[in-house]
Parts: structure tokens; sequence; C-alpha cells
């Protein structure tokens, strides 16, 4: 069974040594930091081995109405921690940023993760803590995106973080993905609100990458029956390139494309497509336009 502990966290796999359960009930979970509280992301499937650390930790059983309560009240002196930690950060004076308190579900452990631009003498501040909550403390250094998936927010899609939505862990997201896409390099519009490289770049990113491996280059010509035509857009998403045969443009599927044994390409557009493409019978994605002033 996949198990959550976080909305935002990562699945983790446990074993159900026979519980039967489904996507959206609670359990308790044996984990490294003791027993713990979790939600059902998945009810009960096979998986490989190469996708889980072996052995599986076990499932201890359906959480009851009682585990559900304390869960409830361990959310509650959460936030009650929060607020005494950031009174004892402010008297004393230490440059860091409080994002999230986790109580382990026995209680044993209360887990604090801050942010900062630099390293933190927390010391005193553990003692303030275990004066005051007789637990086990543990304060860890998280960064932006890490951040941003605790706190949340909304993109620039108007939808809520990637990474608070989604989960899961972070993968790598590169300047090239962004060139790749024809997106404007300008940061404040490939920049997520953590001020990284959007995650969702990644999505498309192969799609992209393999499209572009089998349709005409920008600027390349291609093959019409009104003579050569430049290539003067590429439209991934509708796989579709805009020629310009001369003061048309013309958009032509790349799927009905003849392919080019010079480039191993398609570069050929035969006369019916080529047609059917101006006089309109194609989808609105393949279209012509007239321009007023040739190009």
């Amino acid at each position: 069974v996949g198990i959550r502990f976080r909305a935002s966290g990562k699945v983790y796999y446990f074993d159900p040594k026979g519980n039967r359960v489904s996507a959206g009930d609670c359990a308790i979970v044996e984990t490294v930091r003791g027993s713990e509280f979790g939600e059902v992301s998945f009810g009960n499937r096979m998986i490989r081995k190469s996708d889980a650390a072996t052995p599986l930790r076990p499932m201890l059983r359906v959480a009851t109405k009682e585990d559900i309560a304390r869960n409830e009240e361990n959310r509650a002196k959460e936030q009650e921690a929060l607020r005494y930690c950031q009174e004892r950060v402010t008297a004393r004076g230490l440059e860091m940023k409080l994002i999230d308190a986790q109580y382990a579900f026995d209680n044993s452990k209360l887990l604090i993760y801050f942010s900062s631009e630099g390293r933190v003498d927390f010391r005193d501040l553990v003692k303030d803590l275990v004066r005051e909550y007789r637990a086990r403390i543990e304060l860890r250094q998280i960064g932006v995106r890490d951040e941003a998936r605790i706190v949340g927010g909304l993109g620039h899609c108007g939808q809520e973080l990637c990474c608070k939505r989604l989960g899961g862990e972070f993968n790598p997201v590169s300047i090239r993905m962004a060139k790749d896409q024809d997106l404007s390099l300008n940061p404040q519009k490939i920049s997520g609100v953590c001020g990284r490289l959007m995650c969702c770049l990644r999505y498309e990113a192969d799609t992209y990458k393999e499209f572009k491996t089998r349709c005409p280059k920008m600027n390349s010509m291609v093959s019409t029956p009104e003579g050569d035509a430049k290539v003067i857009e590429v439209n991934v998403p509708r796989e579709t390139v805009t020629i310009m045969a001369g003061d048309k443009r013309v958009k032509i599927p790349v799927s009905e494309m003849d392919i080019d044994k010079k480039t191993g390409k398609p570069g050929i557009v035969s006369r019916d497509v080529y047609e059917e493409c101006v006089n309109g019978d194609r989808t609105p994605s393949a279209s012509v336009e007239t321009l007023i002033t040739p190009m």
C-alpha cells in the first residue's frame, strides 16, 4: 500500500500485512521514527522490487476513530509549538524563518523545519524547546523549493503549485528545457514563487525534444507544389509547421508531409495536402493566412 504522511509529501510503500485499504483511508504504519499516522494514497497492489526498499516496513492497522482524533490533536499541538518556537527565535534574535512543525504520532519527537540564508547556531533554542515540551527536538534546515512545497501558493497559471498539489520528488530542471520549448528566457516568466526554475518546464520537455527530432527545423526549406518554402514557425502542441510560400503563410501538419531522403525528416508537401491546407479543408490548426505585405 502507498502511504503519504503529508498532503504534499512523498508516497512510501508499506507491507499491508493482510489489511485491505483503499485510497483515502487512514492507517498506522511502522517507520524509522516509530509508529506514524498516514493517509492511503493507493490501495493494495503489486509493485516491482526495484521500486521500493526491501524488506517493506509493516502497516500496523487501519486507523481507528481514536487514532484520527489523536492525529488531529497533534496537528493542533504543532501549531502551538510553532508559535512558541517563533517567540523564542525572536527573543534570541536568530536569523531563521520557521516553516512547519511535525509531531511524531506518539508525541516522542518534535521536528521543526526552517529556512535561513546561512548557518544558524540554534543550540540554546533546542534547550528551550526541550524544557517546554519534554520531547526529542530536531530542527531541520530546508531549501526554497521544499519551503514552497510546504507553504503552498499559486503559480503563474493560476493553479496550486505543482510541488504542493502533486508532491513526489524534485527532478532537475534546466534552462535548456525552456529553450527547447521556445519560451522567453525572462527569469520572471520561467521562475516559480520559490525563485527557481518552474517544475512544470520538465513536464513537456521530452515531448518537445522528441517532436523536434522528427520535424523540419526553423528556417529550413521544404518542397511544395509552388516551389521551395521556408519554415517560419514550429507548433509542437499541434504538431504543425508554418511555411512561407510566396505571400502566403500555410500551416501544414507534420504527419501529412512526406520524408525528404536527403535529411531523413518530413520535408515534402504533396499537392493534395498543400491544396487542402490552402483551401481550408483541414482542421483550424492547419490553415492559410495571406499577408498584406509579403514577408
